[in-house]
């Protein structure tokens, strides 16, 4: 690209915008990866608005639109169905969007926009059966109680999904078996398995069943693959795989390059793909010019980040190691990351930095 198409920035400043956000959000640090399930407070977090002020005794979740029977249930009333409870894991959409060249403004996330937690709460698919959609609905709308002005449009935040796709939701009042912390949607989210954050609506107050395809600003305009020249592109839906690794030895504070003694360690990390259950992770000590094979961890949970280890007999001088994974669809993390103006999607390796010896 020539010129800098609107909306990124070549080179490598943060603009103030960026950093105000920046200041909000919050990634994971990447030695957090060492927990199976992410702590609360170390869960990657994206706030699209502002944070609301809910009364969880007045809460009521409102199912309607083309429904034969209307609901409105208290969060008490959630509470009492059936408790279902799995390990899920999400990643937000721009995750690695500070890395693109030209770089697209916006949340400047590096490679941690990610998180494992033990979501709980009641299934979605048997409450729209009780409500009764109509034989023509295609979509379930889902509206939270955050709003602000996106893109000049003021909006409550509203996604959509395709029915199939819906039925896959939780309506999660509790993380890691404590009442949803008020940054990740208390008293009511949803959780989408597979499908990249946006997805996970938090302060969920309305669903609603459509007959016709959503044309609000976050499907039809905010989560699409643009292309340079400014045309959408295919939405953002599920996540492809990426996989990362928890840094070895210590860290240089202002670079953060790794510093290790010479011998024998064990790399090790996570992997997921919301595509398809992860079959394969390879390990590189060489900046991705070689791969070999990691050995995979026992699955968590069949929406849940799988572990990896990779044995490296570390000898002195300047590494690059980094690591990709494959999904049982035959997806596998490319070496360059591929580009689109809003940044989103951006699943190349992750390349850390090792200086081995003195």
């Amino acid at each position: 690209m020539d010129a800098a198409p609107a909306g990124t920035v070549a080179g490598q400043g943060i603009t103030e915008d960026e950093l105000r956000l920046a200041a909000r959000n919050h990634a994971l640090p990447l030695e957090a990866l060492r927990h199976p399930i992410t702590p609360p407070g170390l869960h990657y977090l994206l706030i699209h608005y502002d944070i609301p002020d809910v009364d969880p005794a007045a809460f009521r979740l409102e199912i309607g639109g083309a429904v034969e029977r209307p609901m409105s249930l208290s969060l008490d009333e959630l509470r009492a169905r059936e408790r279902v409870a799995e390990p899920i894991t999400f990643e937000c959409a721009g995750n690695g969007r500070a890395l693109l060249e030209p770089r697209p403004v916006s949340q400047p996330w590096l490679t941690e926009a990610v998180g494992t937690a033990e979501w709980a709460g009641a299934a979605l698919t048997p409450l729209l059966d009780e409500a009764g959609p109509s034989s023509r609905a295609i979509e379930v709308l889902f509206t939270a109680l955050d709003r602000g002005v996106e893109g000049g449009v003021p909006q409550w935040y509203e996604r959509s999904l395709p029915i199939a796709d819906a039925e896959l939701g939780l309506l999660a009042y509790e993380m890691n078996g404590a009442p949803l912390p008020p940054q990740h949607g208390f008293p009511l989210r949803l959780v989408v398995p597979g499908w990249y954050g946006m997805q996970n609506v938090k302060w969920l107050t309305r669903i609603t069943v459509l007959e016709e395809p959503f044309t609000g600003y976050q499907n039809a305009v905010s989560y699409r693959l643009y292309s340079a020249d400014g045309e959408p592109g295919e939405p953002v839906t599920r996540m492809r795989p990426r996989s990362l690794m928890i840094p070895p030895g210590v860290p240089e504070f202002m670079t953060r390059e790794r510093r290790l003694e010479p011998g024998p360690v064990t790399l090790r990390g996570r992997a997921w793909s919301g595509q398809g259950t992860i079959e394969h992770v390879e390990v590189s000590t060489d900046g991705g010019a070689t791969f070999n094979a990691a050995v995979l961890d026992p699955p968590i949970g069949a929406n849940a980040w799988r572990g990896w280890s990779f044995d490296w007999d570390a000898e002195p001088g300047e590494h690059e190691v980094c690591s990709r994974a494959t999904d049982s669809a035959g997806n596998t993390q490319p070496l360059e990351p591929p580009w689109n103006l809003k940044g989103f999607a951006n699943n190349a390796v992750a390349r850390v930095k090792v200086l081995v010896g003195t």
